[in-house]
């Protein structure tokens, strides 16, 4: 979905909300753009082609290995070591390539303890080995066959799934206790479809925990089939009627997902919690974002408009709390009305929508919801996807994506800001004027002026602060900079002149010194007083 920033403020087409497939339902940017029926039919054409492929390719090994054992009945002697090691090669191409698959395909767990009899048999020799190819193509059998099909309700597995698991039992909570006696109150008014209803809950929760060391994704896709399955079998085998269903379903996910919740949300198998650090993390660099730069059409100087924005604020945090998907929806469609109520107020007429994306983008920056990001693929993964598809729940999830889309890709042109200021905002250099007291209605009072003047104050001295401490950095650059200068010029004056010290010279000889025959010489006169 790409999103579009006009000088008027931010706008998203309505038709970019919808599935891209042109089938009028909303589509979501986890599901590349399609809506959940679409991705669906786009995801299952890609598996059936790497299914046909797989299969092929298990009929080739087959029938090679048929002609290898046909070619070795013939062959003795010399001969039967060379059979012997084709034939280990193409077991353990053919472990190989199933193994591979059951990495892809969401293996049973009857297939898979298939796989480690017949890697088991491998090991030990057995004879047999067209049973081997055999063996192959009935794993991949099983592992392409829907889960529903395999787990069908026989009385067996009814009876098993009466008996809950003892590690639930244990971890169950007040919550999920009181869960499960408001769906089995629920069901009793669907009398016989109830009980089957129930069944088929239960059987789903035992196949699940059956399937944790599956990814998250695989655990969605068996949760997306499970609930059209049962919508299907609602509607046609048990004749309930279409104005019951939708409340069945949503019963019916709130049972399940209540029990599956600890296991499916946010797990630690996935991205989802560092995604979740990084969007707090830019919507926390985003605080200094004012309304006007999104063009938000809601003045929170009006004190009904102010109560609309804390309640809009409130029920997108509480949306973290809840643990069913169609509940965190529910917070989702509470935010959205009351936005829709405070552009109302200011406005005085109908708001639009939009007004209500920029807005929405302003409540999440102003409340900035713990685990976004981990909320949102839990509602994508394992909501009933007829909610996110059609009605106003899938209308306001799909503009939180947006939304969420749109703080992660915000930029200078984005809120009609120059490079410049951007970078200097994100920074924290400096941050945008508070608004004047000039401006204030007659009916404020005079402490919210005497605040906003504090707050400007407040950011004008930490400006001036900002730009001495720049000044003296510089200042003491300066001073280092003229001290290694003057120092490098001495060092070279130095070099370029060295100073010599000459060794202490001898004294001065006397001047008849070189005259041998000095000692002949008479002594010196000597001064003689006469006394006249």
């Amino acid at each position: 979905m790409s999103l579009k920033s006009e000088r008027r403020g931010i706008h998203v087409d309505q038709s970019e909300l919808l599935c891209k497939k042109g089938c009028g339902y909303y589509g979501n940017p986890a599901w590349q753009g399609f809506c959940s029926k679409c991705w669906r039919e786009e995801y299952h054409k890609a598996r059936q082609k790497q299914i046909q492929e797989d299969w092929e390719l298990a009929e080739r090994l087959q029938r090679e290995e048929e002609e290898a054992y046909a070619s070795s009945q013939s062959t003795q002697g010399a001969q039967s070591l060379t059979f012997s090691k084709f034939e280990e090669k193409k077991t353990n191409e053919k472990t190989r390539k199933v193994t591979t698959v059951k990495k892809f395909f969401t293996a049973s767990s009857r297939a898979g303890a298939k796989k480690v009899a017949q890697e088991k048999g491998v090991k030990q020799g057995q004879p047999g080995r067209e049973r081997n190819a055999d063996n192959i193509l009935r794993d991949l059998k099983e592992i392409f066959t829907p889960s529903w099909e395999l787990a069908s309700p026989t009385e067996a597995e009814i009876q098993e799934a009466k008996a809950p698991s003892p590690s639930i039992n244990r971890q169950a909570s007040i919550e999920t206790d009181r869960v499960s006696k408001e769906f089995i109150e629920f069901l009793k008014t669907y009398h016989k479809p109830g009980q089957d209803i129930y069944k088929q809950c239960k059987l789903f929760l035992d196949t699940m925990n059956h399937k944790r060391d599956l990814s998250i994704e695989e655990q969605s896709e068996c949760a997306q089939d499970f609930y059209q399955n049962i919508a299907e079998k609602l509607q046609t085998r048990w004749k309930v009627p279409p104005e019951k269903v939708e409340k069945a379903m949503d019963q019916i996910e709130k049972y399940i997902m209540t029990r599956q919740y600890k296991y499916v949300f946010c797990p630690e198998t996935t991205d989802d919690e560092k995604k979740d650090l990084a969007v707090q993390k830019r919507i926390r660099a985003l605080h200094w974002v004012t309304p006007q730069m999104l063009c938000v059409p809601v003045n929170e100087e009006i004190p009904e408009v102010s109560d609309m924005v804390v309640k809009a604020i409130t029920d997108i945090i509480e949306m973290d709390s809840k643990r069913v998907p169609r509940d965190k929806l529910a917070c989702i469609t509470k935010c959205s009305k009351h936005i829709f109520n405070a552009i109302k107020i200011t406005k005085n007429e109908p708001a639009s929508a939009d007004d209500f994306l920029p807005t929405l983008i302003y409540i999440v920056l102003k409340g900035n919801p713990p685990r976004l990001q981990s909320n949102i693929q839990y509602i994508t993964r394992f909501c009933n996807p007829s909610r996110l598809m059609t009605g106003e729940d899938g209308y306001y999830f799909t503009n939180l994506c947006c939304a969420v889309a749109f703080i992660e890709k915000l930029d200078a042109q984005s809120l009609n800001l120059s490079q410049e200021d951007f970078d200097r905002f994100m920074t924290g250099q400096t941050s945008p004027k508070k608004q004047e007291s000039d401006s204030f209605s007659p009916d404020v009072c005079l402490g919210v002026k005497q605040m906003y003047k504090n707050l400007d104050l407040l950011s004008q001295l930490n400006e001036r602060q900002e730009r001495i401490v720049s000044e003296a950095k510089k200042l003491e650059k300066d001073l280092i900079d003229w001290t290694e200068g003057i120092t490098k010029e001495v060092q070279d004056i130095v070099e370029k002149y060295p100073l010599e010290i000459k060794p202490k010279s001898q004294a001065l000889a006397a001047i008849d010194s070189e005259n041998v025959e000095n000692d002949k010489l008479p002594p010196p006169l000597q001064p003689q007083v006469y006394a006249g």
